[in-house]
């Protein structure tokens, strides 16, 4: 896998999640990711918002390494 996996873009999210990246960033705020364990994040994402577990963890990687978390 390569090392900057979370490096996507909006139409390889859209495809993916149905959902662009922005809307992403705000469920993760509002879900207050940046402060709780990533497992956590992701489980979050894949059963309360059925993202697919290697998007979810994408997903979360991503908004974690922007948050300086």
């Amino acid at each position: 896998m390569k090392a900057d996996y979370w490096n996507v873009g909006d139409d390889q999210v859209i495809e993916k999640t149905g959902k662009p990246l922005a809307h992403w960033d705000r469920v993760l705020r509002a879900f207050d990711a940046a402060n709780r364990k990533s497992n956590d994040v992701v489980e979050h994402l894949q059963n309360d918002h059925g993202v697919p577990r290697y998007w979810a963890r994408t997903l979360t990687t991503r908004f974690l390494r922007n948050a300086g978390a």
